[in-house]
């Protein structure tokens, strides 16, 4: 079953997550469907944005999935997935196209590096929550993770975010600028969306070659096939 479909619309693609009944968790298979669809948009000329939500009312993406880690051992995380993952968050931190995410549930772990690596964030302002529960789950940041949170803009927000793993919704995310802005459920997609559209419109070798310059540290930490 896939976990992710790919939609188009107008200049903006969209990454939806579909798979509620893991809770949008992140192993090797959706990995590979995740990358896939970047292979896909990086395949592409001329403007566009990407936009990634779920389909899911509560979870927009609740990290890794634990389960399946544990039926292959904590080993198979420290030397195979987490590297899997590291270079999945620098792949999207570096696409060379505008990234906005869409988060309409739970953001966790994974699922909130994920929304790190974009370079816009919109959340839902009465349910969900973006936490960084790893403090708590005994599972330290690798170096690249680190790189991730450190995208977020207000160094006090990503510092407890990061030390406390304590869960902050989405009204108090937007008023401390870990997302740009929060909406109602009914509104929260189309004012996304609309942002999306609007960067899109910008011309793709220049917001990536700032985007770049920008984020030039991460540059060399990227797997050389995807330089």
């Amino acid at each position: 079953m896939s976990a992710l479909h790919l939609e188009h619309r107008n200049d903006v693609y969209i990454l939806h997550f579909d798979h509620g009944a893991r809770n949008n968790t992140l192993d090797d298979a959706v990995v590979d469907e995740f990358n896939a669809a970047l292979d896909q948009i990086e395949g592409t000329t001329g403007n566009a944005a990407l936009l990634i939500t779920s389909d899911d009312a509560k979870f927009w993406c609740n990290g890794i999935d634990l389960d399946y880690i544990k039926t292959r051992g904590m080993s198979y995380l420290v030397t195979h997935f987490v590297h899997r993952l590291d270079q999945l968050l620098l792949r999207l931190a570096l696409l060379d196209l505008p990234t906005v995410a869409s988060i309409g549930g739970h953001a966790y772990g994974g699922g909130a590096l994920l929304a790190s690596a974009c370079d816009f964030r919109t959340m839902r302002s009465d349910r969900g929550y973006f936490c960084f529960p790893e403090v708590d789950i005994r599972l330290p940041f690798t170096d690249i993770m680190t790189r991730i949170v450190e995208l977020l803009p207000d160094e006090r927000a990503r510092r407890e975010l990061a030390l406390t793993g304590r869960p902050m919704g989405g009204a108090e995310a937007a008023a401390r600028g870990v997302v740009d802005a929060a909406f109602g459920a009914e509104d929260l997609f189309e004012h996304a969306f609309a942002m999306a559209a609007t960067l899109a419109g910008k011309d793709r070798a220049t917001y990536a070659a700032i985007k770049h310059a920008l984020r030039r540290s991460l540059h060399p930490l990227l797997d050389p096939a995807r330089r």
